[in-house]
C-alpha cells in the first residue's frame, strides 16, 4: 500500500486544486444532464442525418443549444455561489455572452454564471444591514437587475469576442490532434485522471464543450466517448473475478454490474488502487478503445451520464452504434489481457478485505478532496436512532452515483433483517420531508439539517462501507 500512498500523495496541492476546479464545474453541468440527454435525443432522431429526419422538429436542436443549455449551466453555476438569487444574476450574464456568438458558450456560461452570482452576493454583504426599512424589496429586485444586465453588457461587448476566441482555439487544436492521430494518446492522462477523481475537469471542462461544437457540425463527437468508455474499468473487474483471490475476487461481479450497467465508474477505483500497476491495463485498454473509435469514426451526439453501456448505446447516432460498441469491446478486451497478466502475479495479501478496505477509504479521500471536505476518519452512528424510522434518505451533492449505492446497499440489508423501511437517494437540497434518518458525508450534514431540522443525521465517511450498515440495521433491531 506504500505505492499507492506515494501515488495520491504526489502533487497534492495541484491535484486538490485540479479537483475543487472539477468538482465545481461538474455542480454546474450534472443537474442539468437531462437538459443535454434532451437535446441529445432531438438531435439523434430528428436531423437530416437523424433516425427519423424531421425539419420542423429540427428546428428545436439550435436554440437549445444556442440558448437553452449554456443560460440552464450559467443559473446553476450562480446559483451555487449564491443560491437562487446567485442564480438568476448568473443567467442574465450568461445570456449576454451566448448573444451574437456563433458557437455555443458553454465556456462563458461557466464563467460567467458563477462571476453573476459572486456579484450579487458581494452587494448583498455590502449593503447589508443599511437599506431603509420597507425599501427590501426595492433594493433586492433592482441591484439584481442592475447588477446583472451590467454583467450581460459587459460579457456582450468584451468577454464574449475572448471567451469565442479561446473556444475556436481549443477546437481547432483537438481537430489537429485527431486528424494527426494522436487522440489516443489522451487516455494516458484521462485514465490515472479518474482515479484521481479529475475526471469531472477534463470531461465537464474540456470534452464536453469540445464535444458540443462538434455535434453542431457533425452531427456527432468522439469527445464524449473518450473519458466515459466503460470499457477499460470493465476489463480490469473481470481480471479480478477470473483471476483474483479473497475479496477481491468475490466482490468483482457486484462491481461489474454496478460499472458497467450501472455506469458508476468509481466502483472499479478501489480495484486499481490495491495494485497500482494496474494503471497500465485502463490505459491500454483506453488507448485501444480510443484507436477503434478514430479508426471506425465513431461519436456520440451528447454526453452519456452516467457512463452506463446503456447509456453509450442511447446517444449513439444512427447509423453509428456498432462503432462505438466496437470501441469499448476493443477496450475491455485490452485492458483484460493485461490486468490478467497482473492479478495473476499479486499476491493474495494484496486483495484480501483489509487491502479493499484501505483501497476505499482512499477513493473515498480523494473523492472528499475533489469536493473540497476535509479527509478524516468519522465515526458512523454517531447519532443513537430512537424508534423505528418510516424513510432513510442517502444525500450527496448531486444525488446520483454514490447516494445510490448506499441506498441498495441498505436497502438489502433491512430486508435480509425483515425491516419494511423505504430507503431512498436524493441530492441534499432535496431531502424529502418525510425523512427520518438522512446519511450523509460530513461536510453536507450542515445543510441537510437545514432542509430536513427533524430528520437523524448520520455522517458517514465512505457509503459503500459495509459496516456502518450493519451496525445501524443492529441498532434498529434492537
Amino acid at each position: 500500500m506504500q505505492n499507492t500512498n506515494a501515488l495520491i500523495t504526489g502533487g497534492g496541492s495541484v491535484k486538490a486544486k485540479l479537483q475543487r476546479l472539477g468538482g465545481f464545474l461538474a455542480g454546474m453541468v450534472i443537474p442539468n444532464i437531462g437538459a443535454f440527454i434532451a437535446w441529445g435525443l432531438i438531435t439523434a432522431f430528428f436531423i437530416p442525418t437523424g433516425w427519423i429526419p424531421n425539419e420542423h422538429l429540427a428546428k428545436l436542436v439550435g436554440p437549445m443549444i444556442t440558448y437553452l443549455l449554456p443560460i440552464l449551466i450559467g443559473y446553476t453555476g450562480g446559483k451555487l455561489v449564491y443560491d437562487v438569487r446567485g442564480g438568476v444574476v448568473g443567467a442574465i450574464a450568461t445570456a449576454g455572452i451566448i448573444i451574437g456568438s456563433s458557437i455555443p458558450m458553454f465556456l462563458g456560461a461557466m464563467l460567467m454564471g458563477p462571476l453573476g452570482g459572486y456579484v450579487i452576493k458581494k452587494f448583498d454583504e455590502l449593503v447589508e444591514g443599511k437599506i431603509p426599512a420597507g425599501f427590501e424589496m426595492l433594493v433586492n429586485n433592482f441591484s439584481a437587475g442592475i447588477l446583472g444586465g451590467l454583467l450581460a453588457i459587459l460579457a456582450f461587448l468584451f468577454i464574449e469576442p475572448v471567451v469565442n476566441g479561446i473556444s475556436v482555439g481549443l477546437g481547432a487544436a483537438a481537430q489537429w490532434v485527431t486528424n494527426k492521430g494522436l487522440l489516443p494518446l489522451i487516455a494516458i492522462f484521462i485514465e490515472p485522471g479518474k482515479i484521481l477523481f479529475l475526471n469531472n475537469a477534463i470531461n465537464h471542462g474540456i470534452l464536453a464543450p469540445l464535444g458540443v461544437a462538434e455535434v453542431k457540425e457533425f452531427g456527432k463527437s468522439i469527445f464524449f466517448l473518450l473519458e466515459t468508455n466503460p470499457g477499460p474499468g470493465l476489463g480490469v473487474l473481470l481480471a479480478y473475478w477470473l483471476f483474483g483471490k479473497g475479496d477481491a475476487k468475490q466482490s468483482a461481479p457486484g462491481a461489474i454490474i454496478i460499472h458497467f450497467f450501472g455506469g458508476i465508474h468509481e466502483i472499479y477505483f478501489p480495484y486499481v488502487l490495491m495494485n497500482p500497476s494496474l494503471l497500465l491495463a485502463v490505459i491500454g485498454g483506453g488507448m485501444a478503445a480510443d484507436a477503434t473509435f478514430v479508426l471506425t469514426k465513431a461519436g456520440l451526439v451528447a454526453t452519456p451520464s452516467p457512463g452506463s453501456i446503456f447509456a453509450e448505446i442511447a446517444m449513439a447516432p444512427k447509423g453509428g452504434l456498432l462503432p462505438v460498441l466496437a470501441g469499448i469491446t476493443v477496450g475491455a478486451v485490452v485492458s483484460f489481457l493485461i490486468a490478467s497478466v497482473i492479478v495473476k502475479r499479486a499476491s493474495e495479501e494484496s486483495m484480501s478485505a483489509e487491502s479493499m478496505t484501505f483501497a476505499r477509504s482512499v477513493v473515498s479521500g480523494l473523492k472528499a478532496q475533489s469536493k473540497g471536505q476535509k479527509v478524516e476518519e468519522i465515526k458512523p452512528n454517531a447519532q443513537k436512532i430512537e424508534g423505528m424510522p418510516k424513510m432513510i434518505v442517502f444525500a450527496c451533492d448531486a444525488g446520483m452515483g454514490s447516494s445510490a449505492m448506499g441506498e441498495t446497499i441498505l436497502k438489502k440489508k433491512l430486508k435480509e433483517a425483515g425491516l419494511d423501511i423505504v430507503v431512498k437517494h436524493s441530492a441534499v437540497n432535496q431531502i424529502p420531508k418525510e425523512a427520518d434518518v438522512v446519511f450523509t458525508q460530513e461536510n453536507l450534514a450542515e445543510r441537510a439539517s437545514q432542509v430536513v431540522p427533524n430528520a437523524k443525521i448520520v455522517t458517514v465517511k465512505n457509503f459503500l462501507d459495509n459496516t456502518v450498515y450493519d451496525e445501524f440495521v443492529k441498532n434498529l433491531k434492537k
